[in-house]
């Protein structure tokens, strides 16, 4: 094993982080992306919510990938539950000023430009 990961760990990181914002997407991203799209608002909220984790992350020294990103969203939902944050029961209302699900949005959309893996 060279270094913190061998090749095999990494693998199974990159998958599982594929996995996690693959399921992010279906829960959250598919509907937030469709209301976004018809909502120029919402997407320009979206775009910043976008821009700060680009920033918390220091995607200007490091290379944005599924692993940062899924470790990122697990973040937001774990710090959202540990403050008394619930996803909606019923259909997500995009109207409505819930930080979260437009920060894992965001991150729906910034892990759409990632490569996919093959």
């Amino acid at each position: 094993m060279n270094g913190l990961f061998s090749g095999a760990a990494a693998r199974a990181a990159h998958r599982s982080a594929h996995a996690s914002l693959a399921e992010l997407h279906d829960t959250v991203g598919a509907g937030g992306l469709e209301a976004a799209d018809t909502n120029p608002g919402l997407m320009a909220l979206i775009d910043q919510h976008a821009a700060g984790i680009r920033d918390s992350l220091s995607v200007d020294v490091r290379p944005l990938t599924a692993v940062l990103l899924a470790a990122y969203a697990e973040g937001v939902r774990d710090a959202a539950f540990t403050h008394g944050w619930r996803p909606p029961a019923d259909e997500i209302d995009w109207t409505a000023n819930d930080w979260v699900l437009r920060r894992l949005l965001a991150v729906c959309v910034l892990a759409r430009a990632l490569p996919q893996p093959a």
